[in-house]
């Protein structure tokens, strides 16, 4: 059931969202050097790495580490890269992995490769099973704020409370947060 609902969800989604990535893709490729689209390898399902696409935010010649990682994050934005990230509109892209089964529309958030105490403190807690996801209540619930045992925690507590319902509330509230741009530090 949550397959097809991630198919459903995923292809409206591609159909809606169309317009917007075709723009915003052609504003990374007017404004900055390098692809349109950055590929990061990430860990799914089973701890299987998959390549994640996302609209290039940063300039070409950043460190692969995650963004609270960074010494100056703002100094590695492309001009455009502030707001694709406020508006989530880098994660678009993403909308392909749900259509191949590599992501879900709701689970924990992809780890980079190389975020190995994620990896290994999800996998203890059996997280590691489960679709990684284009939103989660971990991401709801302080997104890049977050310390990665408390991530754990919340990813956890998905875990436990798995359900077309709770996947539903978290694409509500994952709705109301974009609009108001909570969690989002760079």
């Amino acid at each position: 059931m949550k397959r097809c609902l991630d198919l459903f969800l995923g292809l409206v989604a591609s159909v809606v969202f169309m317009v917007p990535l075709l723009i915003a893709a052609a504003l990374v490729k007017l404004t900055s050097k390098g692809p349109v689209l950055y590929w990061s390898n990430r860990v799914g399902r089973n701890n299987v790495i998959f390549s994640m696409p996302k609209l290039r935010t940063m300039q070409v010649d950043t460190p692969v580490v995650a963004t609270h990682l960074l010494q100056n994050p703002d100094q590695c934005l492309t001009p455009i890269g502030g707001f694709l990230r406020k508006s989530s509109l880098d994660e678009l892209p993403q909308l392909w992995c749900i259509m191949r089964g590599d992501m879900s529309v709701v689970g924990p958030r992809p780890a980079l490769f190389n975020q190995h105490n994620l990896i290994e403190m999800r996998t203890e807690k059996g997280i590691h099973a489960i679709r990684p996801g284009l939103t989660g209540w971990a991401q709801i619930n302080g997104r890049d704020e977050l310390p990665i045992p408390q991530k754990v925690e919340l990813d956890l507590y998905y875990l436990s409370r798995q359900s077309l319902a709770f996947d539903m509330k978290v694409i509500l509230i994952t709705f109301l947060k974009v609009v108001r741009r909570d969690g989002i530090t760079h």
